[in-house]
């Protein structure tokens, strides 16, 4: 036994992150949750809380203001938030998605735009892929843009976009060649105030009620040249590139939400009483705590390796990436639904976390790419 063996386990600083993201989570997020799951609010205290700690948005660099922290603490903030609130988890996530695309792919000069005002809290950024007939085949697209002297002219809608009227800055996708199809969608950075930007409606949701979900329309919205995303027709790529960094962090996400439905059902299991005894005495219902426990685990270390290799810059990230956001969702899925009939009726009730994190985790499945997609994601990197 060699008791310095380091070479699968969190860093000190890893660990140090998630106490303190747990701590501040419990402390200031939990007290809130469910009145914002039930007002359909947006959780300001979670993002007051965040922005206070460093923690909105942990993967700026420091050269721009930010903490400069790598990919795997992104996803443990993201975890540990989501574990008591999966709207607010959507705080750091969605900056996370937003900010990858600039990240990877923006000049300098861009970053120095745009990163600095994220990093200290004024702004927060959202990621415009999706339109309402291109979502899985998003390479459909049909919003557009061109040139004009110096500027660029937007005009289309966008969906399903997270945050949206909340945040500042917006990476959004855009057709500037509809001859290349894939090869002729570029990215681009919006600004709230730029002129012909309209933010529609909120979605009545099923779940994640406390993070606003709205369309966004471009209607001749001029924005500075200098607001593209690398270079002209790079978008799509520059988009795939993203979600190979950020399925992960869905994965995470979801491993949040089950986490806390699993600690939820355990303490049910222990307190509640029936036929003389505790529930936690009934073997079949061990069984089942055990098998979600073990679910919870597996997704986690799957998440942990995938955003690990995002992190080292590996090349094929598409199916591990796919594999970690499929298997945590799913498990997500699976185990609060299970944490629901743990608690029996009480377990139906508002009055009980778990119904909530139950309708919270039912997104992870879908946005980010379909768990269909992923599949087929996977499939083709197992045959190419």
């Amino acid at each position: 036994m060699n008791s310095d063996f380091d070479s699968y386990q969190l860093s000190e600083e890893h660990q140090a992150l998630r106490e303190a993201v747990r701590d501040l989570a419990e402390k200031e997020i939990a007290p809130h949750a469910a009145d914002v799951d039930e007002q359909g609010r947006y959780p300001t205290e979670a993002r007051d809380a965040l922005v206070r700690a460093g923690f909105h948005a942990v993967l700026i660099p420091e050269e721009y203001g930010g903490q400069g922290a790598d990919e795997l603490a992104g996803c443990i903030v993201i975890e540990e938030v989501a574990r008591v609130c999966a709207s607010s988890s959507l705080i750091p996530g969605v900056n996370g998605l937003g900010l990858t695309p600039i990240l990877l792919s923006a000049s300098d000069e861009l970053k120095k735009q745009v990163l600095p005002s994220v990093a200290s809290g004024e702004a927060m950024v959202s990621y415009a892929l999706s339109e309402r007939e291109a979502g899985s085949d998003a390479a459909s697209m049909k919003t557009r843009a061109r040139r004009n002297g110096d500027d660029w002219i937007l005009n289309g809608t966008k969906c399903w976009i997270t945050n949206a009227g909340e945040s500042t800055w917006y990476t959004v996708m855009a057709v500037t060649d509809p001859e290349r199809k894939a090869g002729g969608i570029s990215a681009f950075v919006v600004h709230s105030d730029d002129p012909g930007f309209v933010v529609g409606s909120k979605e009545r949701k099923l779940g994640i009620h406390g993070s606003p979900t709205r369309e966004i329309h471009f209607e001749d919205c001029r924005i500075p040249g200098d607001r593209i995303i690398g270079a002209e027709g790079t978008g799509f790529r520059t988009a795939l590139r993203t979600l190979d960094h950020t399925r992960p962090t869905i994965g995470s996400q979801a491993v949040g939400i089950a986490q806390g439905a699993l600690d939820i059902a355990t303490g049910y299991m222990r307190e509640r009483k029936q036929f003389g005894q505790a529930l936690a005495e009934f073997q079949g219902l061990q069984f089942m705590l055990a098998d979600m426990a073990m679910k919870v685990e597996a997704a986690r270390q799957l998440c942990y390796v995938a955003t690990s290799r995002a992190e080292r810059g590996e090349p094929d990230l598409g199916f591990i990436s796919s594999a970690a956001k499929c298997f945590a969702s799913d498990t997500a899925m699976s185990v609060t639904t299970d944490a629901v009939q743990l608690l029996g009726g009480a377990g139906y009730t508002r009055d009980f976390p778990v119904e909530r994190m139950m309708r919270d985790a039912k997104i992870t499945q879908i946005y980010e790419g379909t768990n269909q997609i992923q599949r087929m994601v996977m499939a083709r990197s197992l045959l190419k």
